[in-house]
């Protein structure tokens, strides 16, 4: 049985969960917040969320853990057979961490928590958004998903990096950011029809309540 660690506000973890709903498999959720106890750290070097445990351990960081899945439950695939299209997918699952969902997340304390956040780096943020989302646009097929007619590992990073990112976007530039790359919003739209998306989003509102208590906890 596998152990998935985290919480349902972490947009990785619900990467991992979307990955393991679609590819219907087992698991139990252990709520965890990201901290450095030791034997938080035991699970995860980093003290970050998502940690997978298995059987012969414990895996971290997500793009890893969407690949061991989909190599130990081959069915419901979210990586293409072919060696080709399997590069071109991991390809756009990085391109959407670093060059997007990295570079918001350093705006989500003013998007999402009302601390402000210093104007250099309101400006190197939007520099590299629009610079990212651009990048994406001429890489991705858009057709209708990320890399072309299939659902895979591409999409899962994608609609969990640039729903944030987007708001990030409006909020602390007032730019619609999805914009810049055509049929980016059809995208969202159409996971967002998903039942698997739409439970997760449910469990992400009821786990925000407990999550504000957290941070308000820390303070």
């Amino acid at each position: 049985m596998l152990t998935l660690h985290g919480f349902d506000v972490s947009n990785y973890y619900n990467m991992i969960k979307l990955a393991l709903a679609y590819k219907g498999i087992e698991y139990t959720k252990n709520t965890v917040y990201p901290n450095q106890r030791p034997e938080f750290l035991a699970l995860s070097p980093m003290g970050k969320v998502p940690a997978l445990e298995t059987p012969q351990g414990t895996l971290c960081e997500t793009s890893v853990i969407l690949e061991y899945l989909d190599t130990l439950y081959p069915e419901n695939p979210i990586y293409p057979s072919d060696n080709f299209a399997k590069a071109k997918v991991k390809e756009l699952v990085k391109m959407c961490e670093l060059y997007i969902e990295l570079p918001a997340r350093r705006c989500h304390p003013e998007a999402f928590f009302g601390q402000a956040v210093n104007e250099l780096t309101k400006k190197e943020v939007k520099r590299a958004l629009f610079k990212g989302m651009e990048g994406l646009c001429r890489t991705a097929k858009f057709g209708p998903f990320l890399a072309g007619s299939e659902f895979s590992a591409a999409d899962i990073m994608f609609l969990y990096s640039a729903d944030l990112a987007s708001v990030v976007a409006q909020k602390c530039f007032d730019v619609d950011l999805l914009a810049l790359a055509p049929g980016a919003k059809e995208l969202l739209a159409l996971l967002a029809e998903n039942p698997h998306v739409q439970k997760i989003a449910e469990d992400r509102k009821a786990g925000n309540i407990a999550f504000k208590k957290y941070i308000a906890s820390l303070s």
